[in-house]
């Protein structure tokens, strides 16, 4: 015959932990929120007051101060506001076409064995070709207006896109696929249950790197001949030698590309929740 356990026991066994109202903030446990800032008002103010004591002129690196002052200039200017706008434009839709013709093409190389074989060989080919040197094509073939830089920030955002889409789609667990083919699922309904919720944290992490590289094609386009954009800007800044001003385009390019990488985050967090962490595949 059993005996009941004390009473003490059994409080210590059943009683549940109480519950939390809020989780305390500990800086310790995010220690970059201090460090990230502490850094850069390190490297800015040392940036700012060696450049007078090595004797380094501003025409061939400016102080952080005469940088500010250019980017205030650029921005109260409304012609660098249409520049804005032109690279903005290009970039957004050569990475709807870029990313959009690799969602289609990389679906069905995953899917069907025969496109693969057909067409792998060539899309590797072509991957092999450095991007920035199809420029000067692009601008023989689509002239020197917006259409030349559309596709080359199509055609560099689209390499990083379709390989995440074939792997992501291709990584899906094959017991559950086999489990629902039992279940006389058919392959639609696999696609849509299994392969796809597996691959989106892969196709997220295509379309982080394509938002970049679609604006870096665009800016690319614009050196090899453009009448308007950031890279005609920049080339401009360039011939004047106000480095200063190219200072100022390189931080509103990269200010542009972190806040479309911040846009595909938030959509990630938003509809790929489950498996948010997952490895880049580069293009």
């Amino acid at each position: 015959m059993t005996t009941a356990p004390a009473a003490d026991e059994v409080t210590d066994e059943v009683a549940p932990a109480k519950p939390t109202r809020g989780k305390r903030f500990d800086l310790r446990e995010r220690p970059e929120l201090i460090l990230v800032p502490a850094v850069f008002v390190v490297l800015v103010a040392a940036w700012e007051f060696l450049i007078p004591l090595l004797g380094i002129g501003d025409y061939v690196l400016p102080r952080p101060s005469r940088i500010v002052e250019a980017l205030g200039q650029q921005l109260g200017n409304a012609l660098f506001w249409q520049h804005l706008e032109v690279t903005v434009r290009e970039s957004i839709i050569g990475f709807l076409i870029g990313v959009g013709t690799a969602l289609v093409l990389g679906t069905a190389i995953s899917q069907v064995s025969l496109v693969e074989k057909t067409l792998m060989p060539y899309i590797v080919a072509f991957q092999t070709v450095p991007k920035v040197a199809l420029a000067p094509l692009f601008v023989v073939w689509f002239g020197f207006g917006i259409t030349s830089k559309i596709v080359m920030a199509a055609v560099i955002s689209f390499f990083p896109m379709l390989v995440n889409v074939i792997e992501g789609l291709r990584a899906a667990d094959a017991d559950r696929i086999q489990m629902l083919t039992v279940f006389g699922a058919s392959k639609l309904q696999i696609f849509r249950m299994v392969r796809l919720p597996s691959a989106m944290p892969f196709i997220f992490a295509g379309l982080d790197i394509g938002i970049v590289f679609s604006i870096l094609g665009a800016v690319v386009g614009e050196f090899i001949g453009a009448k308007e954009g950031l890279g005609y800007l920049l080339l401009q800044t360039n011939y004047n030698f106000d480095i200063a001003g190219m200072f100022a385009v390189l931080i509103v390019l990269s200010v542009l590309g972190l806040i479309a990488h911040f846009i595909i985050r938030f959509a990630q967090r938003k509809f790929a929740f489950w498996a948010e962490e997952s490895r880049v595949i580069a293009a």
